[in-house]
């Protein structure tokens, strides 16, 4: 059986980051099933609007919105109840039960979570920091982050270090070679949160091998071998459980699982820091 496709109108007017992720994650419950995105960002006047209108006549679907503005959402709930077209404003509901519980109106502002503000300059820094420490460089100052992910190559460390630095936590991590000795900063680190990232040999062999092969490089190398990864892996275990580091097993889970499974042991970490 066949993939089924249908057109899926997304119309923000802000950057579009909230109606994708909101769609995505529901769409990606629905096994057999893919949306073709139609994206309209910054959907701020009529004109732009009758623009958007006109695309989702030439390819009727469901129409998904963030406008802030009444005016524009009622012209474009209007258009698509003449063409059919079912359609939902994906922020509606929440505001409606924010509005009970808080006791008071919204204040329209397209675009408001993406002002200049605190945590974003949190965050920035945070990647200056991630960016810095990237594969064990500057190990001297490893304290200074908040979290250090440790784990053998292909354990998927750097990308969960971004993932997290966009989180606003200023992430290092550093490769662990059975060969070589941890940075001694590593192991004297108390305010960071260490945690080891692990997956199954098979899995790291696999990853390592594609990797050879878009380098077209030899592969005949210990960097491959079943029996020698195992042993690295092996090796990690032990020296999270020597400094009592928690570990994740990262064989069967997405970046953004990995980074939220962090992101819990870093608040109870934190806690913990500041009552001692």
């Amino acid at each position: 059986m066949g993939r089924s496709y249908f057109h899926l109108h997304l119309v923000s007017d802000s950057t579009g980051e909230t109606l994708i992720a909101v769609a995505r994650a529901a769409v990606a419950q629905y096994e057999g099933v893919s949306a073709i995105e139609h994206v309209y960002p910054l959907v701020r006047s009529s004109k732009q609007l009758d623009r958007v209108v006109s695309e989702i006549d030439a390819a009727p679907g469901m129409v998904l919105y963030t406008l802030v503005d009444r005016a524009l959402a009622d012209h474009l709930e209007e258009r698509c109840r003449l063409s059919g077209s079912p359609h939902l404003s994906v922020l509606a509901p929440v505001h409606a039960l924010l509005e009970s519980y808080i006791g008071t109106a919204s204040t329209a502002r397209p675009g408001a979570q993406h002002m200049l503000n605190a945590e974003y300059f949190k965050r920035i820094d945070a990647m200056n920091f991630t960016l810095l420490h990237d594969d064990g460089q500057l190990p001297d100052n490893l304290d200074d982050a908040d979290v250090v992910l440790v784990g053998v190559s292909r354990t998927s460390k750097t990308p969960t270090s971004i993932y997290l630095a966009n989180r606003g936590l200023k992430t290092a991590n550093v490769p662990l070679v059975p060969s070589h000795p941890v940075p001694p900063a590593l192991e004297n680190t108390r305010r960071a949160l260490v945690v080891g990232l692990v997956a199954s040999p098979e899995r790291i062999v696999q990853i390592r091998q594609n990797r050879l092969l878009s380098l077209r490089a030899d592969d005949d190398t210990l960097y491959v071998d079943r029996n020698s990864v195992a042993e690295e892996v092996a090796f990690s275990r032990r020296l999270c459980a020597r400094n009592n580091w928690p570990i994740i097993d990262v064989t069967r889970r997405s970046i953004e699982e990995t980074a939220a499974a962090i992101v819990d042991l870093y608040r109870d970490h934190s806690l913990r820091f500041i009552a001692s």
